[in-house]
């Protein structure tokens, strides 16, 4: 059992790193389309790389410093929250305010809830360590905070399919099968045992989000110019960085599946 926490806390130290990954590319990308006109847009930069080299060693079995962890993870959170509130006066301030039009157009405001969510589970991962390895609760937690944000990724990744008049049957996916995941996931924690059948489909969400960004690379290519012309197609298509998020994510419930132990066939 304490090889299986163990193993646990790597995946969710891992997801935490990716998703941080997928978030230090979206925004660069976003805000260097923004010219980085406020200062503050250089801070998710630097928060996304600090979690992600936390990710790492401790995806890599190292162990943080409990003030590393909790100053890089709270940094994170600290600055996902501030982006969020940017992000929403920014939509506020536009004609109309809240509309269609200034969700699809406006700043992603489910954006810096991915920050929020990597530096949540790089602090739970770090905190899960030593005696609490024995202990399921913490399993649960991360499941939840791992079900609650593919919750978050479904929604944001619905709004701007819907843009997208969802021209390509493929777009139903990220709205189909991580919902799947995240409820089969949040049962199991409520339950408190994993099962395959949460296994298979937090894999599948894994795998969707790597798909997802090839899916996102062919939008860009069908751009005027294609890769030729990829300084501004990068900015105009659909987000290349985006899709990996819900591989992050999957990985870290895959993680707490793991501490929480199978103990199902379902």
């Amino acid at each position: 059992m304490q090889e299986d926490g163990a193993a646990g806390l790597r995946l969710t130290a891992g997801g935490a790193a990716l998703l941080a990954c997928s978030v230090l590319a979206d925004s660069a990308i976003e805000h260097y389309r923004g010219s980085f006109h406020n200062p503050a847009m250089v801070a998710p930069l630097v928060a996304s790389s600090v979690n992600i080299a936390m990710g790492v060693v401790q995806a890599a079995g190292g162990r943080l410093p409990r003030p590393v962890s909790l100053g890089g993870g709270g940094a994170a959170i600290a600055v996902g929250a501030a982006g969020f509130g940017f992000h929403a006066f920014n939509i506020m301030r536009r004609p109309g305010a809240i509309s269609f039009s200034n969700f699809f157009y406006g700043a992603p405001v489910g954006a810096p809830a991915g920050l929020i969510l990597s530096g949540s589970l790089a602090i739970m991962a770090s905190a899960a360590s030593g005696a609490i390895l024995r202990d399921f609760g913490q399993g649960r937690a991360i499941a939840s905070v791992a079900a609650l944000g593919l919750g978050g990724a479904v929604a944001e990744a619905g709004l701007l399919h819907f843009r997208g008049a969802y021209h390509n049957p493929a777009m139903w996916l990220p709205i189909i099968l991580p919902p799947l995941g995240a409820l089969s996931l949040a049962w199991d924690t409520v339950k408190g045992y994993g099962s395959r059948r949460s296994i298979r489909l937090l894999l599948g969400t894994a795998l969707l989000g790597l798909i997802g960004s090839g899916f996102h690379a062919l939008g860009v290519v069908r751009n005027m110019g294609g890769w030729r012309n990829r300084r501004q197609n990068l900015l105009a298509g659909p987000p290349l960085p985006a899709p990996p998020s819900f591989t992050g994510l999957a990985v870290a419930g895959l993680g707490a599946l793991k501490m929480v132990g199978r103990r199902s066939n379902g």
